[in-house]
């Protein structure tokens, strides 16, 4: 089992932990994936750059349920799949749901992931979703500490060619920017178009 997987069941544990004593008593919908509404852990708002250099913070989705996952371009599994998955998501919302929905991919590998590449790669798999980098390291940093994203960089035979083993969650703010959810990328794609319904509703 790698870090990241360990990491990823762990910050489940946490997160859940947290939203179990801070909901003690109050009643509200059902979720498939975790409910971290009221989590202190994780990150309310994000400071990253669009394709086109433009900082975007979550105040420029307002009125949209957002969808942010955490990945990199060269990832060989996981990051395309669900990327691919989300899309299917956004199929099963109907057209008029999904205008209400922003899926935005952070890379953890901006080394690599220019801003070009991620304005061919991201949006290849849904022309509505946004590919955002951060703008240094020192960027790349804060967003994983803030999101807890464990980023673990293996090197390959050469120095261009390495693997990133990450925390692949997804994080889904409502449209009042309030965080709300944490989806697996191993959820149902049924599941998770069910609880994006119900935050739209």
């Amino acid at each position: 089992m790698n870090l990241a997987v360990i990491w990823l069941r762990r910050a489940m544990l946490l997160m859940g932990l947290t939203v179990l004593l801070a909901a003690c008593g109050k009643e509200g919908p059902t979720f498939t994936s975790l409910d971290i509404t009221g989590n202190k852990e994780v990150a309310k708002d994000f400071s990253l750059q669009d394709p086109q250099g433009k900082t975007r913070t979550l105040a420029d989705y307002k009125g949209k349920a957002v969808v942010m996952f955490f990945g990199y371009t060269h990832c060989p599994d996981v990051c395309p799949t669900t990327m691919a998955e989300l899309n299917q998501v956004m199929q099963k919302l109907g057209a008029d749901d999904a205008q209400r929905v922003q899926v935005l991919f952070v890379t953890v590998d901006p080394q690599r992931d220019s801003a070009e590449l991620m304005g061919q790669y991201v949006p290849a798999f849904n022309p509505a979703f946004v590919g955002l980098r951060p703008a240094d390291d020192a960027a790349l940093k804060e967003i994983t500490k803030s999101f807890r994203v464990v980023v673990n960089k293996v090197e390959g035979s050469t120095p261009n060619n390495y693997t990133i083993d990450h925390t692949a969650g997804i994080y889904v703010f409502d449209p009042n920017g309030q965080l709300r959810l944490f989806m697996r990328p191993d959820e149902p794609v049924d599941a998770m178009a069910k609880d994006l319904k119900t935050l739209l509703s």
